[in-house]
């Protein structure tokens, strides 16, 4: 249906290629595998280190930042925040409410009797009546003596500084250099013009000619730059710089494969490597060690359980049901003889009490061991039936 494309196959390589790919390759490899060995090694121990020692100590951080210093912070924070309460109360009840209460109740009222109710009074009574006066007169000076005086004076000034400059203006400067302008300026400004045409005139074939001789100096020197510049450099680029770039390409391109070769080389290296440490570390230290607590630890310790620790936590245990017993039997008589002493001081009949069995003694075997009757007296020992003569 579709016709199959060609694939394409890698161009081939030369013999430089070839040339230089195996001894790069065995230079890479010698220097790859100690740096991928070395990197290995640091990778485990990052990772042992980070199990033994930073997960642990990031996990004690974390208990000692929940359960100690967030409490601890918070407890600062309240009392800070109740320090501060009773610091901004202290400093209201000392420096705030005195000033505002004498302002309010001390102050104000003072003000208002003393100082404006007469102020008002002396305004309303003595101020505005002097001060009306005091308008009306001023009013009366200026209608009838300021006015006048103002008109005069205005009249004056005009006439002897104003008056006389305009009609100089008027009838002596302006005819003079209307004159001066029309017979005088007008004709030299055509000379001028006259002269600036000429001139611009010359000025524009100097520049003319000086535009194609700039133009030749210019063909002149791009010529010169081209052979002594332009086709040294592409000569350089093409017969010399493009077969090293190509060369230098070449070898950088071998010396990559040739890294990420050594890189997977040093890899499976290193594992044979850390493989080989390992199976000689089981057969070194973990085989007899393991042979060593099957073959030795064990039994020794199933030993010293059986014939050492048993018997002696039975000792133990058979001991302290004797003192425990004997206290028991202590306590009891002791405490029969209190009675008894007190009934012979006291007087008085007394009564006999059943005995209980005390915990601790030895027990009743179907009643063949004897019960007891005295206070304080101990059973006899458990005797089995089968014993018996």
């Amino acid at each position: 249906m579709y016709p199959e494309k060609a694939e394409r196959r890698p161009d081939p390589e030369g013999c430089l290629t070839a040339a230089i790919r195996i001894p790069v390759r065995i230079v890479v490899l010698i220097v790859v595998v100690p740096v991928r060995l070395v990197w290995d090694a640091l990778a485990l121990c990052g990772g042992f280190l980070g199990r033994v020692l930073l997960r642990p100590l990031g996990r004690a951080f974390g208990w000692f930042h929940e359960h100690v210093l967030a409490p601890v912070g918070r407890g600062i924070a309240r009392m800070a925040e109740a320090v501060a309460t009773a610091a901004w109360w202290l400093c209201k009840a000392v420096l705030y409410w005195p000033w505002l209460g004498l302002w309010r109740y001390v102050v104000v009222p003072l003000a208002v009797h003393l100082i404006a109710a007469p102020a008002a009074w002396l305004y309303r009574t003595v101020l505005t009546p002097l001060g009306r006066g005091l308008a009306r007169g001023a009013a009366w000076l200026y209608s009838r003596l300021l006015a006048p005086l103002g008109r005069g004076t205005r009249l004056t000034l005009w006439a002897v500084l104003v008056w006389p400059w305009t009609a100089l203006w008027r009838y002596v400067v302006v005819p003079l250099a209307s004159g001066a302008y029309r017979y005088v300026l007008t004709p030299l400004g055509h000379a001028l013009t006259w002269m600036g045409r000429g001139l611009a005139w010359l000025g524009k074939g100097l520049a003319a000619g000086l535009m194609w001789v700039g133009k030749g100096l210019v063909t002149g020197l791009m010529w010169l730059g081209k052979v002594l510049v332009v086709i040294p450099a592409v000569f350089l680029y093409r017969w010399v710089l493009a077969p090293v770039g190509r060369v230098l390409a070449v070898i950088g391109r071998e010396i990559g494969d040739a890294l990420v070769v050594a890189w997977r080389v040093a890899g499976y290296l290193s594992l044979a490597v850390g493989r080989a440490l390992k199976w000689l570390a089981w057969n070194l230290l973990g085989r007899p060690l393991r042979w060593f607590y099957r073959e030795v630890c064990t039994p020794v310790g199933h030993v010293v359980r059986d014939a050492l620790w048993r018997p002696a936590k039975k000792v133990a245990v058979e001991t302290g049901r004797a003192v425990r017993a004997a206290l028991a039997s202590a306590r009891e008589t002791v405490r029969r003889a209190r009675r008894d002493a007190w009934h012979a001081l006291v007087g008085g009949e007394r009564q006999p009490e059943p005995v209980n069995a005390i915990r601790g003694q030895a027990r009743n075997l179907g009643g063949a061991a004897p019960q007891q009757t005295l206070p304080g007296m101990v059973a006899e020992a458990e005797i089995s039936p089968h014993k018996r003569g």
